[in-house]
């Protein structure tokens, strides 16, 4: 794919570029708004993309959003935003995509002095040798890869695990409840329901990724394992993740149309796990854990009092055992789902890089 090359010569303005018009997106829009009406310095929104098209964001942002959403479908051809104008070092690139076609082109903007801001995983929760290439491309560059919305939604998990790890703690285990649209599952089941009404109304809500599978199956939280691993400076390979889906075979094979018409496959399986656990005394969570260089991803029936069994809603609920936190694990909870806060998460990267290393403000 033709990236959106950085220039070599000194930025005049710092710019923004926003690739990804979805719900997220459009939240963030509406919050840069919000916020450059009250004041704050932020980089002129100079593009907004989607697979469909690009534009220059010469009008209301809002104006342009609503024609990059309702610009026709392409078929064939290049992404549209590898035609946009040219980036340059110092602009920002705000992913708030799915796909593996940008995160591909995030190591080679860093590696060009562009910052990335991104809610997409498959940066940093991929390939390791792309996360190693976007580590390089910043160390090389100074470009910021703003990473906070990744994992979380914005909670102060990836920053205080870094600090920890900058502090000279040594991280022993990191265990939670990482995936809010499951989180929100899992609260929102009780058995009066097929399970496959609550992943619709998940969908609908904009809590799980555009295909819900990707949440069900387990491979979201093992990107977000990696991210939390890779920031400890473990250099962890996604098959050293062990992943136990709880989408069925025959739901995993469908097109993702297919697949949302069929989500009745999941309800036996569940049900049947939920009620053991019920029977039990227990409750589910799906829950991520990273410990001795290995991990796993899957349901577990916890104790009703088991800390990574509260919570409500979206809520992410992450236990760091470490040196320091030996006796008692460092808990940090939050709401790990939602456009507004995803949205949020970005915008506080954006603004942390126009203060810190593009000048805005300043």
């Amino acid at each position: 794919m033709n990236a959106l090359l950085a220039r070599s010569t000194p930025p005049q303005t710092a710019r923004l570029a926003l690739l990804g018009t979805g719900t997220v997106g459009t939240a963030f829009v509406t919050r840069y708004q919000a916020l450059r009406a009250g004041g704050a310095q932020l980089p002129a929104l100079q593009w907004l993309a989607n697979s469909r098209t690009t534009l220059a964001c010469t009008a209301d942002p809002a104006e342009s959003l609503e024609q990059v959403r309702s610009a026709p479908q392409r078929t064939v051809g290049a992404l549209p935003w590898s035609h946009a104008d040219t980036l340059r070092a110092g602009d920002v690139v705000v992913d708030a995509t799915a796909s593996d076609l940008v995160a591909a082109e995030h190591a080679p903007w860093v590696a060009r002095g562009v910052h990335v801001v991104t809610a997409n995983k498959l940066g940093q929760g991929a390939q390791l040798e792309r996360a190693q290439q976007i580590h390089r491309g910043c160390t090389d560059t100074g470009a910021v890869y703003g990473d906070s919305a990744t994992v979380g939604a914005g909670l102060p998990l990836l920053s205080s695990l870094r600090a920890l790890v900058e502090g000279g703690d040594r991280i022993h285990r990191i265990e939670g409840v990482l995936s809010g649209s499951l989180a929100w599952l899992f609260n929102r089941y009780d058995g009066r329901q097929p399970f496959s009404v609550a992943v619709r109304e998940a969908v609908a809500a904009g809590y799980t990724e555009p295909d819900p599978r990707e949440d069900l199956s387990g491979e979201d939280v093992r990107r977000k394992l990696l991210i939390l691993a890779r920031a400890c400076g473990l250099a962890m390979d996604a098959s050293q993740v062990q992943v136990t889906s709880l989408v069925p075979a025959g739901l995993a094979a469908l097109s993702l149309a297919e697949a949302l018409a069929q989500l009745e496959l999941l309800d036996a399986g569940i049900h049947a796990r939920w009620r053991q656990a019920e029977d039990a005394g227990r409750r589910l969570r799906f829950i991520g854990c990273i410990e001795r260089g290995t991990a796993h991803v899957g349901v577990q029936a916890l104790p009703v009092d088991h800390p990574l069994a509260l919570g409500a809603g979206t809520d992410n609920r992450v236990a760091i055992h470490s040196d320091r936190y030996r006796e008692q694990p460092l808990l940090i909870q939050g709401p790990g789902a939602g456009a507004e806060v995803t949205a949020a998460a970005l915008l506080d990267d954006v603004l942390r890089i126009a203060r810190t290393s593009i000048g805005v403000g300043r």
